[in-house]
């Protein structure tokens, strides 16, 4: 990678191998240089040069090459899955002050009152809706008008802005410029080493980091994408004969996904790395893979692009509480642990965790947000995360949870993750997520949401194993048994949809 600019890589790898395979979807595949061809021509249909550019379009090659006609151009993308909220697409287009959503027909009226263009109307519409390769193959042929900035775009021009979940209810829009993604490239390649042969899986939302991760580490390292159908994602069985068929290597994706894979009796040999990210990562989720498979946890927030440390589980034992470290900062990234004064803390003790380096983004769309972004005594960009970890006496991090979760119980503080980690590691759990909540005069009380491992679940017995490891007043009050736990579009638990047990109070 020489540049600092995504798209000139991008186009680098193009020149070097136009006819090496960037996409593969169900029915069709798609070469460097036609992706960047069709991209080409989205871009030349663009009404005017702008700074965001909104893209709500389905999962496909057209996402791939909408990201990379917007990042031709000079402006940074916006992204939001077709299915979100109307008013959460509104307030996230509308905040960043896109010129126009690039998006489908289908999604007119969802979209109604925002400035749209449709991709219909920028690529012949038989060739969008074609299986056959050859309407790609006259595509790609098509001459573009040049409206792209290649070779003018700065490292520090925007790339994308990917919207978080807001502590007020508010969802935050943070800004990641191109040098920020290729910073991640770099540490990716030099960690995973990609090559020829490789192919990633396409699964995760694109208004997630993990996204990030599948698509511009894999184009700007000259392997192959693998994008599924909306119904093939949606069953584990599905999946797995598409992840055999197009021999995909790598896949990315949350700690519940590895979960899945992990009940599977056998995963496809093509399979070398499994990554997981955006949660904490059990023993329990990754146990039967790990003799099958290169397993890795990770961590990062948003702001920090992607992912600022590395864990290789292989070989190495889970902690105390039956999750995995989270690793050693990956290149061009530092970690280091604060006090509630900003002062390091002392060896072996609890922190928040810090980051900086090259990964660590621009900051907030809305400046006045931007109260956890500092400049360190190096000079160094930072950004404090708000979860609190501990330096392992070999050098790995562990992540321990929210530095705002504790909650008050009888009088005394209750982290609700550490009782979700030794109720997970109870045999006869799945999964289990443990959220409080307050009664009517405003105490709190937990509540266990549990997916069973087996139709044999006995309370009594859990209960008696949580009392091995937790003070009576840590064991939860309710327990709720569930199919399974629901998950928000990023792929983390859904706590907004977990029933709620009402307690009264007691005066």
């Amino acid at each position: 990678m020489r540049s600092r600019n995504i798209y000139d890589n991008f186009k680098e790898i193009v020149e070097k191998t136009p006819n090496q395979t960037a996409i593969v979807e169900e029915d069709r595949a798609l070469t460097y240089a036609q992706l960047d061809r069709r991209g080409g021509v989205i871009a030349s249909g663009f009404p005017s040069r702008e700074k965001f550019i909104g893209i709500v379009v389905d999962h496909g090659a057209d996402l791939v090459a909408s990201i990379l006609a917007v990042l031709k151009t000079g402006a940074a993308y916006v992204p939001a899955e077709p299915d979100f909220p109307e008013e959460r697409i509104r307030f996230m287009m509308k905040e960043s002050g896109v010129g126009f959503v690039l998006t489908q027909k289908k999604y007119r009226e969802k979209l109604q009152g925002m400035p749209l263009l449709f991709l219909e109307d920028l690529v012949d519409h038989a060739t969008v809706q074609t299986a056959k390769q050859t309407a790609y193959d006259a595509m790609a042929d098509t001459t573009a008008a040049e409206s792209d900035t290649e070779g003018a775009v700065g490292g520090d021009s925007l790339a994308y802005v990917l919207y978080t979940s807001g502590s007020t209810g508010v969802p935050k829009g943070v800004c990641v410029t191109n040098a920020n993604v290729c910073h991640y490239v770099r540490a990716f390649q030099k960690e995973f080493r990609p090559a020829v042969g490789d192919v990633m899986l396409q699964y995760s939302v694109c208004s997630f980091d993990i996204f990030v991760e599948e698509v511009f580490t894999t184009l700007l390292s000259g392997t192959a994408l693998a994008i599924p159908a909306d119904h093939t994602k949606a069953d584990m069985n599905y999946l797995m004969d598409f992840v055999r068929e197009k021999k995909v290597t790598i896949i990315s994706g949350f700690p519940y996904l590895m979960m899945e894979m992990n009940r599977l009796p056998e995963i496809p040999s093509s399979l070398r790395l499994l990554i997981s990210g955006g949660d904490v990562l059990r023993e329990s989720y990754v146990d039967h893979l790990l003799p099958q498979v290169t397993v890795y946890n990770t961590y990062g927030p948003s702001e920090t692009t992607v992912c600022c440390s590395y864990f290789r589980c292989n070989g190495e034992k889970a902690l105390e509480d039956g999750t995995y470290p989270v690793g050693r900062p990956v290149t061009g990234a530092e970690i280091y642990l604060l006090d509630e004064d900003g002062n390091p803390v002392s060896e072996g003790s609890v922190g928040e965790i810090c980051i900086a380096g090259e990964g660590v983004s621009k900051g907030y769309l809305d400046p006045a947000k931007n109260q956890m972004y500092f400049m360190g005594e190096d000079g160094k960009r930072a950004y404090r995360s708000g979860d609190l970890g501990q330096m392992l006496p070999d050098g790995n991090l562990a992540f321990l949870h929210r530095k705002d979760s504790q909650v008050m119980i009888l009088g005394k503080r209750v982290e609700p993750e550490e009782v979700e980690n030794v109720l997970c590691d109870c045999e006869e759990v799945q999964t289990a997520v443990v959220r409080p909540n307050t009664d009517e005069h405003g105490l709190s009380y937990l509540t266990a949401y549990v997916v069973p491992e087996t139709d044999r679940f006995v309370l009594s017995e859990v209960r008696q194993k949580l009392s091995r490891y937790l003070t009576p007043y840590m064991i939860p009050e309710y327990f709720v048994i569930l199919d399974h736990i629901p998950l928000t579009p990023n792929g983390k638990p859904d706590l907004k949809s977990l029933p709620v047990v009402l307690k009264e109070g007691v005066a």
